[in-house]
């Protein structure tokens, strides 16, 4: 059973977390960004300042995962459902890579930030692509924390495009069914320069996936949070990876 954990930043103790160790922190970190919106009704706001502010914490999170020496953040931006969202909200959320890029990109370059992203390109307005583009362009010789923003992402999509392919080569005769490999679907996925997430984070209380990297996270560690995403900042980031550092991963097997 997977157990809800309160997190530093919302008890009222303000009890600091463990001192931080520099061994086995996660490779890579997937967060499931949720609740800007809760957040923007909690302090009696409109909905787009909550994501105004869910973008100031994607900035903390990434500074704080850089110093921890996490190799990869994977941040869920926008997934295939937001598209059923009001079109003014939309519009808003498709308006957010190029204004938090145009703010923060010199700066990613500064700090040897690589930007990537993963997802479905269709769909998606030009001057979103354009900017994602860009700031993948201009960072792709960088070999610091990779960021890697999930838009217009969803799993279902992504594994129903790798059988797909996976199809048109059986029927070409390119590919023997047999010789399918976990290794070989891997490689057709969005992700596939990136190792699977050994953490998923998820804020604001939820506790589901979201069709979120599911063939990836087979064997992630899991840590929900109550805390909405706008206020999720170094300290929490920490606490995630002290509780991920108890953990003993098995992979199905005994210690």
């Amino acid at each position: 059973m997977i157990k809800r954990v309160r997190s530093w930043w919302t008890r009222k103790d303000k009890v600091q977390p463990p001192e931080r160790s520099m061994d086995n922190v996660p490779e890579h970190v997937a967060i499931i960004m949720d609740g800007n919106g809760r957040w923007a009704k909690s302090h009696g706001l409109p909905r787009f300042i909550g994501h105004q502010n869910g973008m100031k914490a994607v900035k903390r999170t990434s500074i704080a995962a850089d110093k921890l020496g996490i190799k990869y953040l994977t941040l869920y931006a926008f997934s295939t459902e937001n598209w059923k969202r009001p079109k003014d909200e939309v519009d808003f959320l498709m308006r957010l890579p190029q204004e938090f890029l145009a703010l923060e990109l010199e700066e990613l370059i500064e700090k040897n930030v690589q930007v990537r992203m993963m997802g479905d390109r269709e769909g998606l307005p030009a001057h979103t692509v354009n900017a994602m583009e860009e700031a993948v362009r201009r960072t792709q010789g960088n070999t610091g924390l990779v960021l890697n923003f999930a838009l217009n992402y969803g799993s279902r999509k992504e594994i129903t495009e790798c059988m797909r392919e996976l199809g048109k080569k059986i029927k070409s005769g390119a590919l023997d069914p047999e010789d399918i490999t976990p290794e070989m679907i891997d490689g057709q996925m969005f992700s596939k320069d990136l190792p699977d997430p050994d953490l998923i984070i998820r804020t604001s209380g939820e506790m589901r996936i979201s069709n979120f990297m599911l063939w990836q996270m087979a064997y992630s560690e899991m840590w929900f949070t109550d805390i909405y995403w706008p206020d999720f900042n170094e300290q929490s980031l920490y606490e995630a990876v002290a509780e991920y550092q108890r953990r003993t991963r098995r992979y199905g097997g005994l210690t």
